[in-house]
């Protein structure tokens, strides 16, 4: 990589520098030096004055949002184009922010791929579509950045060719400026949306602004002549409001007439304005100064505030005759009703759009809304930038299929959970899948933006292992009852014979033996054995539940091991086991059988070192229950259990480079604590037998341990060793 070195303000022309001055003076609280190295760099690197132009313009739209430094500089930076001035040459040229800031606006260019696949009238995708734009922004910023570049391209939309203004027009009517909108930068949105509807609808366009009769800069100066009456009419009465409005713009108007199927003479609301206040009681004080200035036009009064709309939305609408004649709407609410018509259920957005809102969604764009307000009431906080960062969609991932259709899952969702969700029978033939062309596993996390590719078998096949929840193959319940009800479907003998299988393999791993099988069965409430298999072959029921039934400490039969007979009403003992019918003992785990929480477990007095805590199923108990049972005592385990516990995991696989590591990285990620690993490999068989001393809080840990191992490629077995 070439070093691309910084020049100095020296190197500015005349024009640049004078831009920079400028942009000094209306942002007196900004540092504008970065943009000037910005600058220099982009005439070092031989940028056209079209190039620099447009990035200059690009920021001075940043700067009516009142962005900081660091947006401006990567607005800038991001419109000389990606050639120009790679992610290292940023990252040295300025900041680890600004370089996050660009990448994530040329990522959002994915879109650019795929929106020339979908029909405009297609809500669906084209929702689909804004989601993924905002999803993929992990700083808010970006998208900011993104549709300030595409108010520049807009605006320069002229000069290009009659198919592509039109290609562009629509996909900013379609995508952009819906999000100026989400977001409440109206000073954006109308904009987009009128030079969209000037390049998509020309002919319209200029006859609707020959209805208007007068410039744009004449109905701003009528609104601010409006309301400054207002506000003396408030002022006089004593009511303390706050009043703005502005003129509607012409895709507004045009928008309202074609809705309604009215005639431009019918519109009442052309100019329009609004006064926020403290009480109702003033709502309708201000509607009666109102009413006394003007005359009210009658059949366009709508009173929301004693007859709110469904989606609760209050307010006071009246039309009126205002100043010069000219027809005028007045909004009246209070600052509550505002802000609950900005950002709760009836957010505008919501009801200008139409069609279905997703709740969720709603409230996150709310909270998006709600930061902006933040931001211009907080110029100069420190901490702004921080609460700017996007946590907003955190909780949502957004993929594309092949053809470019954006899918909403879950944030972790993996490729098994997109398969389901485009179609059960392509979940149930699942056998792989591509991410951006590349094969990954069951296992991995799907990214925003990524696109995915799903290869499937002719014959379904699910595997019991995706419904086990420590392996994390699925992450929708939604798909996990696709799986189980397959599971459900097959024939009731083969879910007897998978269920015992799935069972005896469980036990096998936590080296549980002499379960009494009908009594498990009960616990969880089948009368028939057979009934409890088969709902746990066919899915209805995981095998980690299998562990925490032996949390619960499923006992084996009374005439194995029968309970000692308890001296006393009283529970003493320390630590983590509580040793019933005696006084206080110490005790410790045994070696042999290495207890650990919730294995069934009983006390042995020993002779100098208390209690011994030995599983109900080790060997050496067993010999004991018949020589020395009166030195038996019934113990169980504490409920508020803090400690580790030893324990030894036998592992057999084919041995393979990097397999202790995969291993151990699992045990690492589960925060287990290695105590030693002894391995030994056949050279003949090429068989590697390990055994690794862990710390573990409990069954239920360890059972989730031993399915991922498990998992592993060459890993033939695994299970907990026996004393």
């Amino acid at each position: 990589m070439v070093t691309t070195q910084i020049p100095s303000e020296a190197d500015f022309c005349t024009d640049d520098q004078c831009w920079l001055d400028q942009l000094a003076v209306k942002n007196a609280d900004i540092d504008v030096s970065p943009l000037g190295r910005a600058l220099g760099l982009a005439r070092q690197q031989g940028a056209s004055e079209d190039v620099v132009g447009r990035a200059r313009a690009v920021v001075d739209i940043l700067t009516t949002l009142h962005m900081d430094i660091d947006t401006l500089v990567a607005g800038f930076i991001c419109s000389l184009g990606e050639k120009d001035l790679s992610a290292d040459d940023v990252r040295s040229a300025f900041s680890d922010v600004v370089a996050g800031l660009v990448d994530g606006v040329r990522k959002m260019r994915i879109v650019d791929d795929f929106r020339q696949q979908a029909q405009s009238g297609d809500t669906q995708y084209l929702e689909g579509l804004r989601k993924l734009l905002l999803g993929m922004a992990e700083d808010v910023r970006v998208v900011f950045v993104k549709l300030a570049e595409r108010v520049q391209i807009m605006r320069e939309l002229k000069h290009r060719s009659e198919d592509e203004r039109a290609h562009v027009a629509q996909e900013t009517m379609d995508i952009f400026a819906p999000l100026a909108n989400r977001l409440g930068i109206w000073q954006l949105k109308w904009e987009l949306e009128d030079l969209s509807f000037r390049f998509l609808q020309p002919e319209t366009y200029m006859r609707v602004a020959k209805l208007l009769d007068e410039r744009r800069v004449d109905r701003e100066r009528y609104i601010n002549l409006v309301l400054e009456q207002v506000r003396a009419e408030l002022a006089h009465a004593g009511i303390r409001g706050k009043v703005a409005g502005r003129p509607k713009h012409i895709y507004s108007i045009w928008r309202k007439m074609s809705g309604k199927s009215v005639d431009f003479k019918e519109l009442f609301d052309v100019r329009a304005a609004r006064v926020l206040v403290d009480t109702v009681a003033d709502c309708y004080a201000v509607l009666g100064l109102v009413h006394s200035r003007w005359q009210p036009i009658r059949s366009e009064f709508d009173d929301y505030i004693a007859s709110p709309k469904e989606n609760m939305y209050q307010s006071l609408h009246t039309a009126v005759v205002g100043p010069e004649g000219k027809a005028l709407e007045i909004q009246i609410r209070t600052f509550e009703m505002h802000r609950h018509s900005e950002y709760g259920v009836a957010a505008h957005w919501g009801y200008k759009e139409g069609g279905r809102q997703d709740t969720q969604y709603g409230e996150k764009i709310a909270w998006l809304r709600q930061i902006l307000e933040w931001k211009d009431e907080e110029r100069n906080a420190g901490d702004f930038i921080d609460r700017f960062k996007s946590e907003v969609f955190q909780d949502r991932v957004y993929v594309l299929t092949p053809n470019g259709k954006v899918v909403d899952l879950l944030r972790g969702a993996t490729p098994l959970d997109f398969a389901y969700h485009i179609h059960t029978d392509v979940g149930h033939c699942y056998r792989g899948a591509k991410v951006n062309g590349r094969i990954v596993p069951i296992g991995y996390e799907l990214q925003n933006g990524e696109q995915v590719e799903i290869l499937t078998s002719r014959q379904a096949s699910p595997s019991r292992d995706w419904l086990n929840p420590q392996l994390g193959y699925l992450k929708s319940s939604r798909a996990r009852a696709k799986v189980r009800s397959w599971f459900r479907l097959q024939d009731f003998d083969r879910n007897v014979s998978d269920g015992r299988s799935l069972l005896d393999r469980e036990l096998h791993r936590l080296s549980v033996t002499d379960l009494n099988l009908e009594l498990l069965a009960k616990r969880f409430h089948y009368n028939r054995l057979d009934d409890f298999l088969a709902a746990l072959g066919c899915g209805d029921m995981a095998s980690t539940q299998i562990a925490a039934a032996v949390n619960e400490q499923v006992l084996p039969p009374a005439t194995e091991i029968p309970p000692p007979v308890l001296r006393q009403p009283e529970v003493a003992g320390g630590g983590d086991v509580h040793v019933m019918g005696v006084g206080d003992l110490m005790t410790h785990m045994a070696r042999c059988c290495k207890p650990v929480p919730f294995d069934a477990i009983v006390g042995y007095i020993t002779r100098g070192r208390g209690v011994t805590i030995h599983r109900r199923d080790c060997p050496n108990l067993l010999r004991l229950q018949q020589t020395e049972y009166e030195r038996l005592l019934e113990v169980d385990w504490s409920q508020n259990i803090q400690n580790t516990y030893p324990v030894e995991i036998l592992v057999h696989a084919y041995d393979r480079q990097g397999l202790l590591r995969d291993i151990t990285e699992i045990l690492t990620n589960e925060r287990l604590n290695v105590m030693g690993v002894n391995t030994l490999t056949d050279r003949r068989t090429h068989i590697a037998d390990m055994t690794l001393s862990l710390d573990v809080h409990d069954v239920a840990q360890l059972s989730g341990v031993l399915a991922k191992v498990e998992q592993l490629p060459n890993v033939i077995e695994v299970r907990r060793k026996s004393s």
